[in-house]
């Protein structure tokens, strides 16, 4: 096991096959890997909670993968190993039982004819502020959309409980242009809608994550010190969000390379995989984070597939030995699978907050051999979460 080596921290682009495990301080403090650089380009398309950083994808993805192999992701979440590995070359497989993960990782990874892309963002933008704005014809387009809007008669009471009425206007009226237009770039419209519904629900500034009921009165604000109102209106959402994207959008078109990148909405414990080289993931927790819950006004915007029963490690299922066990069970039946279909001598690695100390049974149980274990703290500067939090990177090997 190799944790908090003396060196200063690590930086990711110096990493090469032969840096030795016992030299990788993960330990990266604020001052070291600021914010804006663990959140670079697309990897701050659309927030989500329990995601690894780029640079500690990278740095395994330098020293165990070489450009034109193949890297999987059988929890590829918002994409984080999808797309570090393009940038390096690195051909990349990505699966996930959230119908939203999939989504984000598509909008992320798609090579855009960017000048088209923006084009088409800002033009769909324009397109809802007209028939939104004070026009004597938006009246009658509002009641036609709002009665006919597929979403509307499913999802109207989540929807009608979650945002002012001049929000949700707005919010329906992107979804139904994206929904009637011919946009090339359909995938990154949703990812800014669902980004801009996520801003304007009824809620405090300081609690977007998980927040338990709509705030409909002014509030003192945690975030801003002082008194805020409920948001009212999503349009100043959808055009900050609108730009904010465009510019990562081209950020991440300047580093892509050809590399193939595929995503797919499966259940990675009942898929047949292809063959590859090894893997980079980080599982999810067992019984902490519900993963469906965080994105549920997106679900109900976009009318997705909601699998949340099929989660590992559901959070509704809580966290009892038996949750464990069968946590346990889940993720073995995920790893065995791929180690069939791995290159013999291929790695797994492995990021997990493995407190319950489940993943040692879990190597001997998939026949794994354990190179080596790194220990980090993880910076949790974002949100109000001040406790100190840690995670081990396992360092797998198919004998």
């Amino acid at each position: 096991m190799y944790s908090s080596p003396m060196s200063p921290p690590i930086v990711s682009s110096d990493v090469t096959p032969d840096t030795p495990l016992d030299n990788m301080n993960l330990n990266w403090r604020e001052k070291d890997l600021p914010e804006k650089e663990r959140t670079k380009h697309v990897h701050r398309l659309h927030p989500y909670l329990g995601k690894f950083i780029p640079q500690l994808v990278e740095i395994f993805l330098r020293k165990y993968f070489l450009p034109g192999q193949t890297v999987l992701d059988p929890f590829c979440g918002s994409g984080t190993t999808l797309v570090q590995a393009n940038e390096l070359g690195i051909n990349a497989i990505g699966y996930d039982i959230s119908a939203f993960n999939i989504l984000i990782c598509r909008a992320k990874t798609t090579k855009y004819n960017v000048e088209k892309a923006r084009v088409e963002v800002f033009d769909i933008l324009n397109k809802v502020r007209s028939l939104t704005g004070t026009n004597k014809n938006q009246g009658d387009f509002w009641d036609q959309s709002f009665a006919s809007h597929p979403l509307c008669e499913s999802a109207s009471r989540y929807l009608r409980n979650w945002f002012a009425p001049q929000a949700l206007r707005e919010l329906l009226t992107y979804r139904q242009l994206i929904d009637e237009g011919d946009y090339s770039c359909s995938d990154l419209l949703k990812v800014v809608l669902s980004r801009s519904a996520r801003s304007a629900r009824m809620t405090t500034h300081y609690n977007l994550d998980f927040p338990k009921d709509p705030q409909r009165e002014p509030y003192w604000c945690h975030k801003h010190a002082r008194t805020c109102q409920p948001t009212k209106e999503a349009f100043k959402f959808l055009r900050r969000y609108s730009i904010d994207t465009m510019r990562r959008i081209e950020q991440y078109a300047a580093l892509r390379t050809n590399a193939r990148v595929i995503a797919r909405h499966v259940d990675s414990r009942r898929e047949k995989y292809p063959a590859i080289d090894g893997v980079i993931t980080s599982p999810p927790y067992v019984g902490l984070i519900d993963y469906h819950e965080q994105h549920i006004y997106a679900y109900h915007l976009l009318g997705l597939n909601e699998r949340r029963h099929h989660e590992i490690g559901s959070a509704a299922n809580g966290s009892s030995q038996k949750a464990k066990e069968e946590y346990q069970r889940d993720i073995c039946e995920v790893f065995a699978r791929i180690v069939k279909s791995m290159s013999r001598g291929g790695y797994l690695i492995v990021v997990a907050n493995d407190k319950a100390n489940l993943y040692g049974k879990i190597a001997d149980m998939v026949g794994a051999e354990v190179e080596g274990i790194v220990e980090r703290h993880v910076n949790r500067r974002t949100g109000r979460r001040a406790t100190d939090f840690y995670e081990s990177v396992f360092i797998w090997r198919k004998g």
